[in-house]
């Protein structure tokens, strides 16, 4: 027997198959990721680089919980166009003038899919002479065949089905959801 479907208005009349991540679950589990970035960078400067336009949810909630001095900033980078898998090029659309040599990046990514992203993003990072490069994802589907930067911080491990809401998108709609929900 199959969960009935979610009765939201926010989803615009479409349905969801279930909610994988409700919104307590997500915000308890950003305040333990917080925690551990705050330990693991406890000094230094650490830049944020958010992943826009998926990330902002989670880094806004994220970096809140980070208890450090901080910077943040943003990268805009496109792989999936209206699709529901990653095109697999990669487009650098807007590219952070902040100066990064020297800083610790923590690279934060609201899913890790096919992992062409973050390995174009963070070879491209790796040569402005960071002092380190880490990696934080909300979810992380551990389907990444190349990346060869691994996901320092996950939130969750991600099931493999079409993932919105939490910043999480599919054609520019349902990011507004307060939880993580598997599309229809």
């Amino acid at each position: 027997m199959s969960a009935p479907p979610v009765s939201d208005p926010r989803l615009l009349g479409r349905e969801v198959l279930r909610i994988a991540f409700d919104e307590a679950t997500i915000r308890q589990r950003v305040v333990e990721m917080g925690a551990e970035i705050t330990a693991a960078y406890p000094e230094g400067d650490l830049l944020v680089l958010g992943l826009l336009k998926g990330s902002f949810v989670f880094l806004a909630d994220l970096v809140r919980q980070i208890h450090r001095p901080l910077h943040v900033d943003f990268l805009v980078a496109s792989s999936y166009g209206t699709d529901t898998v990653s095109s697999g090029n990669v487009r650098l659309v807007y590219d952070p003038e902040t100066e990064l040599a020297g800083q610790h990046i923590l690279l934060v990514e609201d899913i890790v899919d096919s992992g062409r992203t973050l390995q174009k993003l963070a070879d491209t990072l790796r040569v402005r002479n960071p002092a380190s490069i880490g990696i934080c994802a909300l979810l992380h589907k551990h389907i990444a065949e190349h990346l060869s930067h691994p996901v320092r911080f996950v939130g969750f491990d991600a099931p493999h089905e079409f993932l919105v809401g939490y910043g999480l998108d599919h054609a520019e709609n349902f990011r507004h959801l307060p939880y993580v929900a598997s599309l229809k």
